[in-house]
């Protein structure tokens, strides 16, 4: 029999089974680490490893270079949270991009050292030609003219003088950028910059390193132990570099005298920290050109010349382009060459796969075509003439085929017949009659497929003609996708609503301001409301009845029940107002800064419809106008039926006009005819207006107001962009929108069919047209 500590042991083993693998794998994970711990502190405590710096450059113990580096920047911190409770809570905003809360940097600015004298000529070369490839591009000079050249950020000085120039570029790099870059490119403007290859330069190197890469160069009088990066031709400044660098500016240009801004860079950085230029690190090497005079750039076909990332000197600008068209072309010969070395690959691999040969997609390396799975998915396409397009914005049958749609017909109808003639040259030679049919459809996997049915002309060798008749497909991929540089806003921005209210919708009103009160009020969002109360000519007169009487009180008791809110209201008299001519009166009323929401009685504002207001909309760059979500007539489109029991099948999803809390929800439709929200920035709706009433005078404007919305006005008087987008959060119910006579042909018809398109799909207007006859046959 099993003694009573036998049992005691057994029952313990039982209840401490289940954690054995924990205690184990913790037991393991300690003396592993402690184990670790031992090994790191014996390699550090060897006396042969010694700090090995650059050639030929002085050792320094502080410098971060080498085996001497700290890690520092990429030990994590842990911040404690600690909230007083003496004090009132404050809502904590989050940053817009994860990039900005993580404290990440971009890769690469661009500097240029440039004049008065060539601020508008060489300076605009370079922005012309390698602008577009950097994130940021500023231009340093002593003093600059009267008028600085577009699209262009110039910072000036004040002086002349080279090193008070240089020390103060460096100033600013460091007070303003310091934080926000990893490497900073220091260039003249007279030096042609190679910057797909300079971009690929940076991000292959180290970021958390002293590094001063250039074209190495000798002091005059100096040994090769000190060398400076020649200005000409460019070079890379490390972030860290100019850390350590900005506490020394101030003495190194008290003591060190040069004509030169290079050399004097050059002798304070080797005097200060003991850094001087190189021209490699770590496998890449900086490769320059140096132009010699009245060199044709066509001709040049140098190693030196095709790898070279700077070119330089560039005496005037039309230099500065014909170096930019070479490389240019240069680079997309090297494109062109890899994309057919890819595709025979991809061709030599495709008889290994499973499908063979008849897997293989054209053209080669690009995805296949769109396979819809039932009809609703089918890509349509558009048939065109060279004169006609028979797919128009306005439902049109035919319409004339101009602007940008016309360029690219021209364009795809060249390029095949380009591309004919690179085939069968010099046996023939083809020669367009006309275009007989064309076709062309956008596949979202893979661009803009052409069909084109033409007319040539075929020409021997010999000189014989002959006309015939061939079809050919193109494809204009989708490029690369790359993000468009936007003006940085904020979703701390104030949003003011703007509710113009006639007297015929001052019963609807009442749910508005509930919905206000319980979207944005409560939420404590930060958004104001403006009442616009429309009269008519005979009402709210002596002796007659306020229709806003009920609004009015309405108001008062949300202030009331809300401390804190105001909810103003302006009271107009108009016989048929426009909405332009209302906007005309509660802009006048707010600051230019302003940030208007337009709506209607019939929108639900909530905190996610301000929030993409206030993202969409940017002052002096786009206007946001939403598409909202209209509900079908509940009398004509069926409610869908409640969730059935348990075990019944998953029901299908809820379209945006959903809410739990009305039961049933109605289909719908996001109404594309309807524009009377929008969101804008007071500033640019009076820089809109004024272009409106600079080109129409009198009467003229006078029509024109009774005929125009204020996304016409943002459309055809602006040059803002305009975005419209449909909006999920933005869901009305079914209601008939007054179409006055007065509006314009254009608003009337859209009204029109706003109408007409919002009672119902097709298959409700169709059961209820034939379901009547269906019973009267009967």
């Amino acid at each position: 029999m099993a003694g009573p500590t036998t049992m005691r042991l057994s029952s313990l083993l039982a209840v401490l089974q289940p954690a054995l693998p924990l205690i184990l794998g913790l037991s393991l994970g300690c003396s592993l680490s402690l184990l670790r711990v031992s090994w790191i502190q014996g390699e550090g405590e060897d006396p042969c490893v010694e700090a090995v710096g650059e050639p030929g450059v002085p050792h320094n113990p502080d410098s971060r270079t080498g085996l001497d580096q700290s890690d520092e920047d990429f030990k994590p911190r842990i911040v404690p949270y600690y909230r007083d409770p003496n004090k009132p809570y404050k809502k904590v905003l989050r940053t817009r991009y994860i990039q900005t809360e993580l404290g990440s940097r971009e890769r690469l600015l661009v500097a240029v050292l440039t004049s008065r004298a060539t601020l508008s000529t060489l300076a605009v070369a370079v922005n012309r030609t390698v602008a577009h490839h950097f994130p940021r591009l500023l231009y340093f000079t002593g003093q600059r003219g009267a008028r600085t050249p577009a699209g262009m950020q110039v910072v000036s000085h004040g002086d002349e003088r080279p090193a008070w120039l240089m020390s103060e570029t460096l100033r600013h790099l460091h007070t303003h950028f310091g934080a926000d870059y990893d490497w900073f490119f220091i260039m003249q403007d007279d030096t042609y910059v190679q910057a797909p290859r300079l971009a690929a330069l940076a991000g292959h190197l180290s970021i958390n390193q002293d590094l001063y890469l250039g074209r190495a160069e000798e002091f005059i009088g100096a040994g090769e132990q000190a060398q400076y990066c020649h200005g000409g031709f460019g070079y890379l400044l490390s972030r860290s570099l100019l850390l350590r660098l900005r506490p020394h500016l101030d003495g190194c240009r008290g003591d060190i005298l040069s004509a030169r801004p290079d050399e004097w860079l050059g002798r304070c950085l080797i005097d200060s920290l003991g850094i001087g230029c190189v021209s490699q690190h770590q496998g890449q090497q900086y490769r320059s050109f140096e132009l010699a005079k009245n060199r044709d750039p066509e001709k040049e076909g140098s190693s030196a010349f095709l790898s070279a990332f700077a070119v330089h000197p560039v005496s005037e600008g039309a230099l500065m382009y014909r170096l930019h068209k070479r490389f240019s072309a240069l680079e997309l010969e090297r494109a062109y060459g890899e994309i057919e070395q890819l595709q025979a690959q991809i061709q030599n691999l495709t008889v290994l796969t499973p499908e063979g040969e008849a897997g293989l997609s054209w053209p080669i390396g690009l995805p296949a075509p769109f396979t819809p799975h039932s009809r609703f998915e089918v890509l349509g396409w558009d048939y065109f003439t060279e004169q006609h397009t028979f797919s128009c914005a306005d439902g049109s049958p035919k319409c004339p085929l101009q602007g940008a749609s016309r360029a690219d017909v021209g364009d795809a109808v060249e390029t095949a017949l380009e591309q004919l003639n690179r085939r069968y040259e010099p046996r023939l030679r083809f020669q367009k009659q006309r275009l007989l049919n064309g076709y062309r459809r956008f596949d979202p996997a893979r661009g803009m497929e052409y069909t084109l049915d033409l007319l040539l002309e075929a020409v021997t060798q010999r000189g014989h003609r002959r006309a015939l008749a061939r079809r050919v497909s193109l494809l204009r991929p989708l490029s690369r996708v790359e993000i468009l540089p936007m003006p940085y806003v904020t979703e701390a921005t104030r949003v003011q609503l703007v509710l113009p209210l006639p007297a015929a919708e001052a019963a609807a009103a009442l749910a508005f301001l509930e919905a206000f009160a319980a979207g944005v009020l409560e939420p404590r969002d930060h958004a104001l409301l403006t009442l616009l109360l429309v009269y008519g000519p005979r009402e709210g007169g002596r002796g007659a009845p306020d229709p806003f009487v009920g609004v009015k009180a309405a108001a008062a008791e949300l202030e009331r029940r809300y401390p804190g809110t105001r909810l103003a209201w302006l009271a107009v008299r108009a016989e048929a107002p426009s909405q332009v001519r209302l906007m005309d009166v509660v802009s006048k009323k707010h600051p230019v800064d302003t940030l208007f929401f337009l709506t209607t009685v019939w929108t639900r504002p909530g905190p996610e419809v301000l929030n993409r207001c206030r993202m969409n909309a940017i002052s002096g760059w786009q206007a946001f106008f939403p598409v909202h979500f209209q509900e079908f007539n509940p009398a004509l489109a069926p409610q869908r039926s409640p969730p059935g029991p348990p075990g019944a099948g998953p029901d299908p999803p809820s379209p945006p006009g959903a809410d739990p809390a009305r039961g049933a929800p109605v289909g719908g439709r996001f109404d594309r005819q309807a524009s009377a929200e929008g969101c804008f920035y007071n500033a640019d709706y009076l820089a809109a207006r004024a272009r409106l009433a600079g080109e129409l005078a009198g009467q003229e404007e006078e029509e024109a107001l009774e005929g125009l919305e204020v996304m016409d006005v943002f459309l055809r008087f602006s040059g803002l962009h305009l975005f419209r987008a449909v909006e999920p959060g933005l869901v009305q119910k079914f209601s008939l929108r007054d179409c006055s006579p007065r509006l314009s042909e254009e608003l009337y018809h859209r009204c029109r069919l706003s109408n007409l398109e919002g009672l119902g799909g097709r298959a409700q207007l169709a059961v209820a047209l034939f379901e009547p006859e269906q019973a009267n046959s009967t």
